[in-house]
């Protein structure tokens, strides 16, 4: 199996955790030993963090491999994957590290496990530079979804900074090969809602008033569109610590998905959170791209891997896209190209099309 170690250097483009994620994965699944040096290397606080080093101890578990380097502030690791495993795997970050960024490296490799796998993924829920764990199910599955898999997602216990403490259980059966997408068309927008939510001794009237900001800043633009977010205050039994956010989605003609997010801060009133995370949605539709900014960099990694060409419609390409796709090519041997969008009405827009043409991973194990 081990061939000569891949090397990937971890200062390169985004720099950060991310580039650990995919090439991990990426090495997990294709077999290939790794050797990541510079790990979060310009970082103001270097290396490994707590949620990486969770990260790659599961992916290593996931398949049996062998981690060398791996301790809170390293800044090289190296990586021997083994066969991947199905069955049931914990990873806990025992900070509010996010449990969706856990999600995101695993997810890829248990789809072409030899068996269906469990999930226990404990952290972070709604953490600041991370997907909130609503965005995650309520956008993120049902677009990935479209690759041809289905994953069941149970939140146990919501978690927040600084303490954690929460916990999803993710059920995911394995593939044969992963189908390629098309996203391109987003179709006019027929419905807005939302969830903003607070937990512990934060009061109801803080959700209440996040929601109501983000409509009113919602209705603006869509005067005649129902706009319906729900204030919630999370039950105690099912949120450890104190936390508040509010996450408010999109939904197009064409079945597309586009989100906007915020969290709550001490000494940030609560309009301005509702008014961020509405400004960040009307941000992601006024570009015309049919995928958000925040889905564009966790779709390249199934895109990569799917049996044929796969293309998406996106905004202003991130950073984290352009990473995702540089590791890649590098590793998967994927063909991306990236091209401003000529589709009449996008000439004044900032919209991009995504095309990749796919490896065609397939499932050893089936």
């Amino acid at each position: 199996m081990a061939g000569p170690r891949v090397e990937v250097d971890g200062g390169l483009l985004e720099g950060g955790g991310q580039i650990l994620r995919v090439s991990t994965a990426l090495s997990c699944l294709l077999g290939l030993p790794l050797r990541v040096q510079k790990i979060r290397a310009g970082r103001s606080t270097p290396g490994l963090r707590p949620q990486h080093l969770s990260g790659l101890e599961m992916i290593r578990d996931l398949c049996a491999g062998q981690l060398e380097g791996a301790d809170i502030g390293s800044t090289e690791i190296t990586f021997t994957p083994e066969k991947i495993q199905g069955g049931s795997h914990t990873a806990d970050t025992k900070t509010a590290g996010s449990v969706c960024l856990l999600l995101q490296v695993s997810l890829p490799c248990v789809l072409f496990a030899a068996s269906p796998s469990e999930l226990r993924l404990r952290g972070g829920t709604n953490a600041e530079m991370a997907p909130q764990i609503d965005y995650t199910a309520t956008v993120f599955k049902p677009i990935a979804e479209k690759f041809g898999f289905k994953f069941n997602c149970d939140i146990k216990m919501r978690g927040y900074y600084p303490r954690g403490g929460g916990e999803v259980i993710v059920q995911v059966s394995p593939v044969k090969q992963l189908n390629p997408i098309s996203i391109t068309e987003r179709g006019s927008v027929t419905k807005i809602s939302g969830r903003a939510f607070v937990a512990g001794a934060l009061p109801f009237k803080v959700a209440k008033e996040m929601a109501a900001a983000a409509v009113r800043c919602l209705r603006k633009e869509f005067r005649d569109l129902y706009v319906n977010i729900q204030p919630v205050q999370e039950p105690r039994d099912h949120a450890f610590g104190n936390g508040s956010g509010i996450i408010v989605v999109a939904e197009t003609s064409t079945g597309c998905l586009l989100a906007g997010s915020a969290l709550g801060k001490r000494g940030v009133n609560a309009d301005k959170v509702g008014i961020d995370a509405a400004e960040m949605l009307l941000a992601n539709l006024r570009h015309g791209g049919a995928v958000d900014e925040y889905l564009q960099d966790q779709l390249i990694i199934f895109m990569a891997l799917a049996n044929g060409v796969s293309r998406i419609k996106t905004g202003p390409v991130t950073l984290h896209t352009q990473t995702a796709i540089h590791f890649a090519e590098q590793l998967a041997k994927a063909k991306f190209t990236v091209k401003k969008s000529e589709e009449e009405g996008d000439a004044s827009k900032d919209a991009y099309i995504i095309e990749c043409q796919g490896i065609a991973m397939t499932n050893p194990n089936l």
